[in-house]
């Protein structure tokens, strides 16, 4: 199993608009005509470039490790965790007396870690699940078997789980019209590659990342023994662009407006018909859902259209393919090295694939997150932590709410509205306040293969047992372990896991100034997020709703489409801008929270004068945070696809703050000058 990790704000609305982080997305270290800023010198000012200006140092020293695409002050304080959580979990693989949960992370580990073992079975694992491709007879079976491989868990704003390529992925969570209940939500999916634009966009650098993919499908073909590996891999390849044609871009996919269409299963027929629709519902046993919202009908039309027209055995073909890419890391080691070339090497640029030891807990991260976490917590989590970071909140939740009450543009019922939101917003700090269970799940030492689809499976199970459930308000999205953070517009809530509340993002010993620019600014970017161009459209309740007068409404977008404009001028290589539009949800929560933070900090100060010495600790500590370094390769598909712009340009948001300009002495001139006029002010 793959995962993905984000750092300082993706949006997944139930699943969060989430803090964007090392492992994954986001970092940058180019400058703007693409060069590598490896020994950057100590001398740029602030005001040409704040955050070379911020990291220099580290710059210069530190080396993107060869098994990484990118590296961040994030990616260490992951990596320190997770040598902490392979230690425990270590220990209880030695220990026969453990048991429940524990026992099946430990297990889950050490069948993953039996290299020997999958080696011996060969690539008979598969043969159940190919022969079961393998005998499918017609158009109403290839259905009932699209509708088998759907997987929940998709995050409709910012996925990045392609490489399973479920031709349709299943959300479950509560409705936009009614947030009371869960309903499930079905996605575009279908693409082995990042996005539509790797199969659509006309360059040779798209065009050879697309010869390198239908070899990587040939190759993945001959190691599970078919015949004629080329020609099925240009069959698998063509569908898959034809599936690509009908996809939304990403700006399309962040509009919620235009997701919120609602379908019966009878409307599933008459608006994109070609697909058995019975038959496919029947496979994802999704018979007794009524009502789904389909959040790009486009691409549910041309998808059912495709079985229709596409011939049975480029179906089949294609199933066989994302059967066999998505099981790699449990296959003999030609199978994952083969995956690992293809998606991490020519897709991403890391010259170098990870210990197993990392990819068995990344596994097991996947398999049993909760679990995992509850180890961590249990061991590494000081609970004081939990209550100064709690009170730090507050104190950011309490300075946002004086800004909306200064605001000379909103109107009186915006911005009740807007205090009623902020009044009712739920934080979750460290760790969920009950546990997942994983009772039921059979997890077996000897067997990594069947415990990957097992626990798929079972996941699956639990979220389909949510539909049309109450929602449960403290329900947490991501596990305790994970360095990141999160907002969830339709909970109206936010949750920061036990792992990120450590140095560099919050030090006990350091100053207040350090940690207010530092998780402070993270701690804002989260609150800003249930404000930003897509939070801001859900009320207290988290539903879909228009709270907004006309005029500020008016106001607001356009002090954003300034924003839009400001990150549209970046370009991290000659050839590739930042997408103004696409990273506007994380630029807004970025200058909205480093705004409430830096109020906060400065009523923490009790009346007393802030000192420019703080000021500058407090910038400092808001750009360390952000210190990364990303491969070309990476960097373009995150430019193309993630929803956060590069680090660079993240920290560059300080140009909007007359306190930075303040703080180090900015004058006109200088690369990020900006009169104050021109600097955005939102919230």
């Amino acid at each position: 199993m793959h995962t993905t990790m984000l750092r300082k704000g993706g949006s997944v609305l139930a699943l969060g608009l989430r803090l964007g982080l090392g492992l994954g997305l986001g970092a940058a270290a180019f400058d703007c005509s693409g060069q590598s800023m490896l020994a950057a010198p100590a001398t740029v000012l602030p005001g040409d470039d704040f955050f070379t200006h911020a990291n220099s140092a580290w710059l210069a020293r530190t080396e993107i490790p060869a098994d990484r695409s990118s590296w961040s002050a994030f990616s260490a304080l992951g990596e320190s965790t997770d040598d902490r959580i392979v230690a425990l979990i270590a220990a209880l693989a030695a220990d026969k007396s453990a048991k429940g949960d524990a026992r099946k992370v430990a297990d889950y580990y050490t069948a993953f870690m039996d290299e020997a073992l999958i080696e011996a079975k060969g690539a008979s694992p598969l043969w159940p699940a190919l022969a079961r491709i393998s005998s499918i007879g017609d158009k109403r079976a290839l259905a009932r078997a699209l509708g088998a491989s759907l997987r929940a868990d998709v995050d409709p704003l910012n996925s990045t789980d392609f490489e399973t390529a479920n031709l349709f992925g299943l959300w479950v969570a509560q409705g936009l019209a009614d947030p009371a209940r869960n309903m499930p939500y079905l996605l575009q999916g279908g693409l082995g590659l990042p996005d539509r634009a790797y199969y659509l966009t006309d360059s040779a650098p798209m065009a050879a990342l697309r010869a390198a993919y239908q070899q990587h499908i040939a190759a993945m073909f001959k190691l599970a023994g078919f015949a004629e590996g080329a020609s099925r891999a240009a069959r698998v390849m063509a569908l898959e662009t034809r599936i690509a044609q009908s996809h939304a871009s990403r700006e399309d996919s962040a509009d919620i407006v235009k997701a919120n269409n609602s379908w019966t299963q009878a409307d599933f027929a008459a608006r994109a018909p070609g697909m058995d629709w019975p038959a496919f519902f029947g496979g994802a046993m999704l018979e007794q859902a009524g009502v789904f919202t389909v959040w790009h009908p486009a691409a549910v039309t041309g998808a059912a259209a495709l079985v229709a027209s596409e011939e049975l055995a480029t179906w089949k073909d294609y199933l066989a393919f994302h059967q066999i890419n998505a099981q790699a890391d449990v296959l003999p080691k030609a199978f994952g090295a083969q995956h690992f070339a293809f998606y991490g090497t020519v897709l991403a640029g890391t010259p170098q694939q990870g210990t197993r030891s990392k990819r068995a807990l990344a596994a097991a991260n996947g398999a049993l997150d909760e679990a995992v976490g509850r180890l961590y917590v249990e061991r590494y989590f000081a609970p004081e932590n939990k209550l100064r970071l709690g009170q730090m909140v507050a104190n950011i939740v309490a300075a946002f709410s004086r800004r909306i009450e200064k605001l000379d543009w909103m109107a009186p019922a915006t911005r009740a509205q807007a205090q009623e939101k902020l009044k009712t917003m739920q934080v979750g700090i460290g760790y969920p306040d009950r546990w997942a269970s994983y009772e039921g799940l059979a997890v077996l030492p000897d067997d990594a293969y069947g415990n990957a689809q097992r626990a798929s499976q079972f996941h699956y199970a639990q979220q389909l047992a949510r539909l049309g459930q109450a929602v449960a308000r403290g329900a947490w999205a991501m596990a305790p372990h994970e360095v990141n953070a999160v907002n969830l517009p339709l909970q109206n809530a936010m949750n920061f896991p036990a792992a990120v509340l450590q140095p560099p993002f919050f030090d006990p010993g350091a100053s207040d100034a350090a940690n207010y620019g530092a998780i402070g600014s993270t701690i804002g970017h989260e609150i800003s997020h249930s404000f930003d161009d897509q939070g801001a459209q859900f009320d207290a309740q988290g539903r879909l709703r228009d709270w907004w007068t006309k005029e500020d409404k008016a106001h607001f977008k356009q002090a954003a489409d300034k924003l839009v404009a400001q990150f549209d001028a970046y370009r991290p290589f000659p050839d590739l801008a930042v997408n103004g539009r696409l990273t506007l949800s994380e630029n807004l929560a970025d200058l909205a929270g480093l705004d409430a933070a830096y109020d906060a900090f400065e009523a923490s100060l009790d009346g007393k004068v802030m000192t420019a010495q703080a000021g500058r600790e407090f910038f400092l500590g808001y750009a360390t945070s952000s210190q990364s370094k990303v491969r070309e390769a990476a960097l373009r598909q995150r430019v193309l696809t993630d929803s956060h712009a590069p680090d660079k340009y993240r920290t560059a948001i300080v140009r909007n703050m007359d306190a930075w300009y303040k703080a180090f002495d900015v004058q006109p001139g200088q690369a990020l000058y900006l009169t104050p006029a021109e600097r955005v002010r939102v919230w």
